[in-house]
């Protein structure tokens, strides 16, 4: 989508989506990573808010983009796992106040979920992560002290609380966006492990990764610039072998001001005037 000049004495407007890392899930048998908060000003935005206003674009300032790495996968000890949490993404420029997206909660083990742009997902029913208003929804619980597990929040939906002993929560949904002329699912939760033979959560649409396979395995990770959360991982059994959480997933900036740069770094890939930023770099007009 484009907004042209001759808007407000000519004043050049820039549309944006900014999603940061996802939370990392939580490694051994713990919750899911919440998704890294997102702010739209096409289409909807994280939250459930009001879109996002777009900025004025101002010739020869250069714009710093930040997009922020996922949280680190949760380790497999014995007696901690939690993930870590997600990066922050972010547009800064001298005319404007930075518009900053708060990387996702971490999943917990043993304690609850991180707080984030969405919430993590809680070890067991510890406590939820809470997510931050206009960038995602809130974590989840586990089922009462069962081995089941929270899930991390996405940014269209808080993840459910799990209501069964044997069924980890799964991930809160994303938020879909068509900035660059496709609609594209950004911000998904991480799905909860479990312990045993029971079944482990989902990942949120948005690229949320599940939770650990049943019977016991890592989580999955949060797919690379959907900003989406690590799946918990599942354990086996009281003794070795431990899985890891799953990784949070990287973010993504991406701008259009309806005219062409004069200069970028990052390597931001190019669609008319549409500027994906895939990894840090900047932007002139």
């Amino acid at each position: 989508m484009q907004i042209l000049a001759g808007v407000h004495s000519g004043a050049i407007l820039a549309n944006y989506l900014v999603v940061a890392g996802g939370g990392g899930g939580a490694g051994r048998n713990g919750g899911g990573g919440g998704a890294g908060g997102l702010r739209s000003t096409v289409t909807a935005t994280g939250g459930g808010s009001s879109l996002e206003t777009p900025f004025i674009v101002a010739t020869g300032v250069t714009y710093t983009i930040t997009v922020g790495a996922g949280g680190t996968a949760g380790p497999n000890s014995p007696t901690s796992g939690p993930g870590g949490t997600g990066n922050n993404s972010s547009i800064a420029g001298s005319n404007i106040t930075t518009i900053t997206s708060l990387g996702g909660g971490f999943g917990g083990r043993p304690n609850g979920g991180g707080n984030g742009g969405s919430g993590g997902g809680s070890y067991q029913d510890v406590a939820i992560g809470l997510g931050t208003a206009n960038q995602g929804f809130d974590g989840s619980l586990g089922f009462g002290g069962a081995e089941t597990n929270g899930a991390g929040g996405g940014a269209g939906a808080a993840a459910a609380n799990s209501t069964s002993s044997t069924v980890s929560a799964s991930g809160g949904a994303g938020v879909a966006v068509s900035i660059t002329g496709s609609s594209v699912t950004y911000a998904g939760g991480g799905g909860g492990g479990v312990f045993g033979g029971n079944t482990p959560g989902s990942g949120g649409s948005g690229g949320g990764g599940s939770g650990g396979a049943s019977g016991g395995g890592a989580g999955g990770n949060g797919t690379a610039n959907l900003g989406g959360g690590g799946g918990g991982a599942s354990l086996v059994s009281g003794s070795d072998p431990d899985f890891v959480g799953g990784a949070g997933g990287s973010g993504v900036v991406i701008i259009d001001a309806g005219i062409a740069a004069v200069s970028t770094t990052g390597s931001p890939t190019v669609s008319g005037t549409v500027y994906t930023f895939t990894a840090s770099g900047s932007i002139t007009y």
